[in-house]
C-alpha cells in the first residue's frame, strides 16, 4: 500500500491522473478511490497517411479527438504531402493553450510500409508511389516542425489505439484487422502490440489466397492472389465501378451499402471467402481468442461482414477447434489517426518492458 500510494501521489503531482469519486461496494474499510487518466495530462498529434487519404488529428490523454484536418485523395508526391501535413500540424498546435503546449508529447506517424508495392493490385500509378519507398517522411516532418516524430506501421498504430482506448481495456490478446483502401492488421499479445523483427507482424495483406470470383477481380497470373486484392475497400470500389456505380470516396461505398446495392453484398461474400481461411491460418499460429474488425466505412457494413464471417469461420473450423469471437472495433475510421497520435504517449508513458 505504501509503494502504490507513493506512485499514485507522483502521478497526481505530475497531473497525469485525476480522482473521479469513491466506489462504495458495501465492504469493510474506507471506500476505494476511483482514478482515471487526466485528459489534460498530455496531448499528441497523429498523422495517418494512406494511399488514398491523409489525416492529421489532435487528441488528449484520454484519446478524445480535439481537432483534425483530412483529405480524401490519392497520395501526392512526398514533398507536397510533407508540406500539407506540416501546415496542418502547425494549425492544430495553435489550438492548444500555452500550458497545454507544455504537455505536448510529440507527433505520431502511421503509414503502410512499402507504399510503392502492390500498385497493380490497388490500381494506383507507380510513378508517384515508388518514390515513397525512398523518402523518409518521418525525418522530413521532424525537420519541418522541429518536433519529435514517432513512426509506426499503420496496422500496428490502429491496433495500439484499440488496445489503449477500445476493447484492449478488457481483453489482452486479439488479432486486429482494419479494412481500408488496403487491409492492415496488428497483433496484441499479453496487453502489448507484437511488432516483429521489421515491424510488420500482423501484415495480413500479403497472405496468399485463391483468386477472387467476382467479374471485377483482377486476373491471376499464377493461380493465386493476395488478401489485399479481395478484402479491401479498393476491391469494393473496383466492383462497384464495374457495376456502374461512381465511387469517389469511402462515403460513396457506404451509400451504396445503405441503398442495398447487390454489388456490395457480392463483395462481402468474396471478401469473407478469402478472409476465413486466412484467419484460421493466423489462429493456428497465434491462438488468440478474439478477432477485432474495423474499417474506413461503416453504416452497418462492418457488422454485415462480421455476421457473414462468423458463419464462414464456423464452416471452415478444423476438427476439435472452435472459432474465435469476432467483435466490431471501437474507433472506426479514426483508428489509424488516433493510433498515430497515441504513439508519442505510448512510447513516453507505456514503454515495452
Amino acid at each position: 500500500n505504501t509503494a502504490i500510494g507513493g506512485i499514485i501521489r507522483k502521478l497526481d503531482d505530475l497531473g497525469l491522473i485525476e480522482e473521479v469519486g469513491k466506489r462504495h461496494d458495501g465492504g469493510r474499510g474506507q471506500p476505494a478511490t476511483m482514478l482515471r487518466l487526466n485528459p489534460a495530462g498530455a496531448y499528441g498529434i497523429g498523422v495517418r497517411l494512406d494511399r488514398r487519404s491523409i489525416e492529421t488529428i489532435l487528441i488528449d490523454f484520454d484519446g478524445t479527438p480535439l481537432a483534425r484536418r483530412a483529405y480524401d485523395m490519392v497520395l501526392p508526391e512526398p514533398e507536397e504531402a510533407l508540406s500539407m501535413v506540416a501546415g496542418d500540424v502547425r494549425a492544430l498546435l495553435d489550438r492548444l493553450t500555452p500550458p497545454a503546449r507544455e504537455r505536448f508529447a510529440g507527433i505520431g506517424l502511421a503509414l503502410p510500409y512499402n507504399l510503392g508495392a502492390w500498385l497493380r493490385r490497388l490500381d494506383l500509378p507507380p510513378e508517384i508511389f515508388r518514390r515513397w519507398d525512398h523518402f523518409d517522411f518521418a525525418a522530413g516532418l521532424e525537420e519541418a516542425t522541429g518536433l519529435p516524430v514517432f513512426s509506426e506501421n499503420d496496422g500496428n498504430a490502429a491496433a495500439i489505439a484499440e488496445l489503449f482506448y477500445g476493447l484492449g481495456r478488457s481483453v489482452d490478446d486479439f488479432l486486429y484487422l482494419f479494412i481500408g483502401p488496403a487491409i492492415g492488421g496488428g497483433i496484441v499479445v499479453k496487453g502489448d502490440c507484437l511488432r516483429g523483427s521489421t515491424g510488420n507482424a500482423g501484415d495480413v495483406a500479403v497472405i496468399a489466397v485463391a483468386p477472387g470470383r467476382l467479374g471485377s477481380s483482377p486476373k491471376s497470373v499464377d493461380g493465386r492472389e493476395l488478401l489485399i486484392t479481395r478484402a479491401s475497400l479498393n476491391a469494393l470500389g473496383r466492383h462497384l465501378q464495374a457495376n456502374g456505380v461512381a465511387v469517389a470516396s469511402p462515403a460513396d461505398m457506404q451509400a451504396a451499402f445503405a441503398a442495398g446495392h447487390p454489388a456490395v453484398l457480392e463483395w462481402i461474400d468474396d471478401a469473407v471467402e478469402a478472409l476465413a481461411p486466412a484467419i484460421w491460418s493466423a489462429i493456428a499460429l497465434l491462438d488468440v481468442p478474439l478477432i477485432v474488425v474495423d474499417a474506413d466505412i461503416d453504416g452497418g457494413l462492418v457488422d454485415a461482414l462480421i455476421r457473414r464471417l462468423d458463419v464462414a469461420l464456423d464452416e471452415h473450423a478444423p476438427e476439435a477447434r472452435r472459432p474465435p469471437r469476432i467483435l466490431h472495433g471501437t474507433l472506426g475510421r479514426d483508428a489509424g489517426a488516433i493510433g498515430a497520435a497515441t504513439l508519442p504517449m505510448f512510447f513516453n508513458f507505456s514503454p515495452p518492458a
